[in-house]
């Protein structure tokens, strides 16, 4: 009777916790993967007069490029909404003005119809300009939704829309924190489109490769497409300020900020007794700066006492600068615990200097992760007298000299023993 009350109760609160969990579903830190919405790919094809030119085993950019979309298409998982852009597939004249205006929207970014969609691309033929920047601007806006967003930029030239330089337009796009990913791919690249294309996908956290097959174009498409389907962790877009006393509050997780040359970012966390905060921050030379630079980052008390920093610096060999820090809070004896809990104001600083003729604006890409976690226990923190797994050591070098001073005993009485005989 006592098991049957038991189990008829478990059940009962088995069916409580799930409703429960219907009911008032648990919220996602800041910059976890949702899983819920569907990931976006914008397919962006150059369809400029270059793409005639017969470099590709045997026939046409063009024709190359179409025999891929059809495979992608073919292989395109269910769970990803795509579309398909282009660019210069409309004006055949010389106005730049108009040549540059030509993009447009071929195929929705939504889910697929495999037969409309290599319908349309079955129609496209090498026509006008290159307006790379324009293209990805208006690509931008293509997306809708919560999912993860990537553009898949495919060119066999460089811009010619000067003076919108579009690697500053994939600065701008990462500069609004919508977590829009491009990739580039560069048929047949000479060194200056290699270096443009690069530099556009270095912008935002994408990949740049250099295509020369049919094969390679259909494999390297397929593998972004595919990628887009993953779990990604997007960066939650923060605005730091100026100061501490109007700094945002942020809680566990990784965000993205923009951060002017020489500028302070200011955020603030909260820190209760027995916990251990641990931030790390990323500045990224996404431009040409000086090779002498660093990034500190500081713990600072409200009042404006340093508890802790972390500081890092580079000479130009690479082009991202990171550092971090721990502050571990002290448990409290009083049991008026959350009255205790501290604000800790953490500042960015970064000593960048921009190279002669760039830009500025938008700031440098900042990213900062933040963890909040139950503090280490003394007993497993704190070394025993300072020595922790040195005691290991300590031990075996006693034991080795106990060891060798009784050998050394019994040798030496040997030896007297001897010469007393003789």
């Amino acid at each position: 009777m006592i098991t049957s009350k038991r189990l008829a109760a478990g059940v009962c609160a088995l069916l409580a916790a799930l409703t429960a969990g219907i009911a008032f579903p648990v919220a996602a830190l800041a910059g976890e993967p949702t899983g819920g919405a569907t990931p976006q790919v914008d397919l962006v094809l150059d369809v400029s007069g270059s793409m005639r030119t017969r470099d590709i085993d045997g026939g046409t950019r063009m024709a190359a490029a179409k025999q891929a979309f059809n495979e992608v298409l073919d292989a395109t998982p269910e769970d990803v909404d795509l579309g398909i852009r282009t660019l210069g597939a409309n004006y055949p004249g010389d106005d730049q003005k108009t040549g540059c205006k030509d993009t447009a929207q071929l195929y929705p970014v939504g889910p697929l119809d495999r037969t409309e969609a290599k319908t349309a691309v079955a129609t496209l033929a090498p026509t006008g300009w290159t307006p790379i920047g324009p293209a990805l601007l208006k690509a931008a806006d293509d997306f809708d939704g919560d999912g993860s967003k990537r553009i898949v930029l495919i060119s066999d030239g460089e811009d010619t829309c000067a003076p919108l330089d579009p690697c500053e337009v994939a600065r701008e796009i990462a500069a609004k924190g919508i977590g829009l990913t491009i990739d580039t791919l560069g048929l047949v690249p000479n060194a200056k489109m290699r270096q443009q294309l690069s530099c556009i996908a270095e912008a935002t956290g994408g990949t740049y490769t250099s295509v020369e097959h049919t094969d390679e174009l259909t494999d390297r498409v397929n593998q972004l497409v595919d990628r887009a389907a993953d779990p990604v962790v997007v960066p939650v877009a923060v605005d730091g300020a100026a100061r501490c006393a109007e700094a945002p509050t942020v809680k566990s997780g990784l965000y993205t900020d923009r951060e002017e040359f020489g500028q302070q970012r200011w955020y603030r966390v909260d820190v209760e007794p027995g916990q251990e905060l641990r931030a790390s921050v990323s500045v990224g030379a996404d431009r040409a700066v000086n090779p002498s630079y660093g990034v500190l980052v500081r713990a600072v008390t409200v009042h404006g006492r340093e508890i802790v920093r972390g500081e890092a610096a580079g000479d130009g060999r690479t082009d991202v600068v990171s550092t971090g820090l721990r502050y571990p809070k002290a448990e409290s004896d009083d049991d008026n615990a959350a009255s205790e809990t501290e604000t800790v104001c953490l500042q960015v600083t970064n000593s960048f200097s921009v190279a002669s003729g760039v830009k500025t604006t938008p700031g440098l890409p900042l990213e900062l992760t933040v963890d909040v976690v139950d503090g280490p226990s003394p007993a497993s923190d704190v070394a025993s007298f300072g020595l922790g797994r040195g005691w290991w050591l300590l031990g075996a070098l006693i034991l080795t000299g106990f060891l060798a001073g009784l050998v050394w005993g019994w040798v030496s009485r040997w030896r007297v023993a001897v010469w007393r005989t003789n």
